[in-house]
């Protein structure tokens, strides 16, 4: 059969060894705990940060949109100012060359008059002088 004292005797190391065994465990699944959480707190830390990043590159390009939709409007306002421009520069010259237009027109008709004023007048002078002759 089985020898009581032995019996005894190993239950006593099963005392003394199983609460050491048993601490050791406690030890390791506290240490296993406390890594985990130190993992999932930097798990979280990465996971914030990238969502900052994420929402600031997203502001970024919002804003970098805005800025060349801001410029299109501005380079297609400038545009538009420019051809209003001309085109008011266009008629303005127009005006202005229809005005110089009738001013030499007039002017020739003076200057015409007064040539064939001074043509008559010489033509007359010639007359007389030949007739004087």
């Amino acid at each position: 059969m089985i020898d009581e004292q032995e019996f005894l005797d190993i239950i006593d190391q099963l005392r003394v060894t199983v609460p050491e065994e048993i601490k050791q465990a406690r030890r390791v699944s506290q240490e296993k705990d406390r890594v985990i959480l130190h993992a999932e707190a930097e798990a979280d830390k990465i996971i914030n940060a990238a969502r900052e990043r994420a929402t600031m590159m997203m502001q970024e390009t919002e804003v970098f949109r805005q800025a060349e939709e801001q410029a299109r409007q501005i380079i297609a306002d400038s545009q538009q100012e420019a051809e209003e421009i001309r085109q008011g520069a266009d008629q303005y010259a127009l005006e202005v060359l229809g005005g110089l237009e009738n001013e030499l027109t007039k002017l020739l008709a003076t200057v015409r008059k007064g040539r064939a004023t001074l043509d008559r007048s010489v033509h007359r002078a010639m007359d007389g002088s030949r007739n004087s002759e």
